[in-house]
């Protein structure tokens, strides 16, 4: 009797365990609410009449406010996404030039409800030059460059995968000949805000390369064509992508807008800086024919 009795009470407490564990534990988020009222106020650092896109600083000062919202979520525009819990905060684009990007903030409420605005912005962002060269190209002000003739290799090309003219550099005066060859005037000038700007006189004709006649609407063989290089233009500085190194450049290359010449035609209008000094620079493009062109300048005297 005793051991039935013992049974029975152990099956009721089996029984009491079973129906406890199988109770759901139920949850409550509380009410769930809306963001509401979601703003995006942005500004462009150093934005003005003349700046219309930003000072060059690549700054931005993002606010947003929303009632009802646990935090805030916003994807700059250019593949970097944040969370930013006060909805506030300041931002720095780094790609050199003037880019649009798309601003998106999603406001978070209770249980993951979303409230979604954009805005589409354009930011101006100057690549910090490395001072050297900055004071050398410009000497902090303006400065003017001619050809370096009286150098050996001041015209020079070799294969694209090198960053010697391998294949041929001209003598000095070598190309004396050519009569707008070596009287081009390049002038270097920096602003308040570190951004350089250049001028090309080419004295009303510019040297063409062979390859390259084409790209500037003309035709005939390589020599100097009425190329109208006038008005001053904002160079774009950035890290050098050709793959060289500390022992063969400086590491940094600019492009110039527009025509994109500097003393003489190859279809580029991108320059690495291999070397420079205070009278003295040599610059690396690649040409439409693909080779590399190489030219050596030297401060007007």
């Amino acid at each position: 009797m005793r051991n039935k009795i013992f049974f029975l009470f152990i099956l009721l407490m089996a029984m009491q365990v079973l129906l406890l564990s199988c109770q759901k534990t139920e949850y409550a988020f509380g009410e769930i609410k809306n963001p509401d009222a979601l703003t995006l106020d942005i500004t462009i650092a150093g934005t003005d009449a003349n700046n219309p896109d930003g000072n060059g600083t690549g700054l931005v000062n993002i606010v947003s406010t929303a009632s009802n919202t646990l935090t805030y979520q916003i994807d700059f525009g250019d593949g970097v996404v944040k969370m930013v819990p006060s909805g506030t905060t300041e931002y720095k684009y780094g790609i050199p030039g003037t880019n649009e990007y798309t601003i998106t903030v999603n406001a978070i409420g209770t249980a993951g409800v979303v409230s979604t605005i954009s805005k589409k912005i354009k930011v101006n962002v100057v690549f910090e030059i490395p001072v050297a060269i900055l004071t050398a190209l410009t000497n902090n002000d303006s400065k003017i460059w001619v050809t370096d003739n009286e150098a050996t290799g001041h015209i020079g090309v070799g294969p694209a995968d090198n960053f010697e003219p391998i294949w041929y550099q001209a003598a000095p005066n070598e190309k004396a000949s050519v009569g707008c060859l070596y009287d081009d005037e390049i002038r270097f000038t920096k602003d308040a805000n570190n951004r350089v700007y250049m001028e090309l006189d080419n004295k009303g004709q510019s040297f063409v390369q062979g390859a390259s006649v084409g790209a500037y609407g003309f035709s005939g063989p390589e020599a100097c064509y009425d190329l109208n290089t006038a008005g001053s233009k904002a160079l774009i500085f950035s890290d050098a992508t050709s793959g060289s190194n500390s022992g063969n450049s400086t590491g940094i290359q600019f492009i110039v807008p527009g025509d994109g010449i500097v003393n003489f035609a190859t279809g580029s209008n991108s320059y690495e800086i291999l070397s420079i000094t205070e009278t003295t620079m040599h610059l690396r493009a690649i040409g439409v024919d693909g080779n590399a062109w190489y030219q050596k300048l030297k401060v007007k005297s």
